[in-house]
C-alpha cells in the first residue's frame, strides 16, 4: 500500500527530454535500458518519444 502524504513530482528540462530521446534513438539501445540509466518510468520517455515525433 502507499505511504500517505504529498506526492513528489518531478520536472524535467527540455534538454533532458531531447537528450533522453536522442539516446533512446540510438541503434542497439532500447527504451528500457535509457529509462533505467535515467532513472526514469520507461512510460514517460515512450511519451517523449511520441511528443518528439509527432513535432
Amino acid at each position: 500500500m502507499p505511504t500517505p502524504g504529498p506526492r513528489t513530482t518531478y520536472r524535467y528540462t527540455d534538454h533532458f527530454k531531447a537528450t533522453a530521446v536522442r539516446l533512446s534513438e540510438l541503434p542497439g539501445v532500447s527504451v528500457a535500458d535509457v529509462a533505467e540509466s535515467l532513472y526514469i518510468h520507461p512510460f514517460m520517455l515512450s511519451r517523449w518519444r511520441k511528443l518528439a515525433r509527432e513535432g
